[in-house]
């Protein structure tokens, strides 16, 4: 299964025209994102928005990860507060897995950014997230916070460009894309013993938790013959054949 870093900004300091900041509606576009990196079996470790750019790298580089994507909104220097607009995506020049990814993004951003003219791709040697993490990285400066109407568009439109960005994972991938779907309730429904809980859709993966007969499950997300779930305080997949859905 594909695995990225998934660094929303922290940057909480960067405050939209419209009120709110950079850091909490990045993460509210990670949030939104993460059903859809499930749905599509793309596994993530998320940043934690109380620290910084630096971490996320050391945490990034510390694992074994296929993307570092970072989620930014932009913003324009004092003397052109307010009027820029636009999507720029950047990657490390010389990456070509960067570049790729890169160009996928700008891409299907033209699909729904008003301005589809104005979505471009650009090399950077100058911000860390590209330069320093060890996987290929993308850094997405999705609008500008300081133009009111590309902060409008973002506040607006977060499940849409969610759904976009997860597109383009996918494309990137390799994947046939996957619309997140309602969970459902299900019973684990064993002859004997317990439901492995697992990390991954895959029989080999390790276990996180054994789930007792009989337990009631929130499952969601069905492909390849397994759900997503929760339980005791893990998220991870258990067989769909053990899983009775309660209609």
């Amino acid at each position: 299964m594909p695995s990225i870093y998934l660094s929303p900004s922290t940057q909480e300091f960067n405050s939209y025209v419209t009120g709110g900041s950079e850091e909490y509606y990045m993460n509210l576009l990670a949030d939104a994102l993460e059903p859809y990196l499930k749905a599509n079996g793309i596994t993530f470790t998320r940043n934690d928005r109380t620290t910084n750019a630096a971490t996320a790298i050391r945490e990034s580089n510390a694992g074994n990860y296929d993307l570092h994507l970072a989620l930014h909104s932009n913003a324009s220097p004092a003397e052109s507060y307010g009027k820029n607009r636009g999507i720029e995506v950047y990657y490390y020049p010389g990456s070509s897995n960067g570049e790729r990814a890169a160009e996928i993004f700008a891409d299907n951003f033209e699909n729904i950014y008003p301005l589809s003219d104005m979505v471009e791709t650009r090399t950077t040697t100058r911000l860390g997230e590209v330069r320093q993490p060890k996987a290929p990285s993308a850094f997405l400066e999705i609008g500008y916070h300081d133009n009111i109407d590309d902060a409008q568009w973002i506040t607006r439109n977060i499940p849409e460009i969610a759904r976009n960005i997860a597109q383009s994972l996918t494309e990137y991938f390799g994947l046939t894309f996957r619309e997140p779907e309602l969970s459902q309730r299900g019973v684990v429904s064993l002859s004997s013993g317990s439901l492995n809980l697992r990390e991954s859709p895959s029989i080999s993966s390790p276990v996180l938790r054994l789930i007792p007969n009989g337990t009631v499950l929130n499952v969601r997300n069905g492909f390849n013959g397994w759900y997503q779930t929760s339980y005791d305080g893990a998220n991870g997949y258990v067989n769909a054949s053990f899983i009775s859905i309660d209609d």
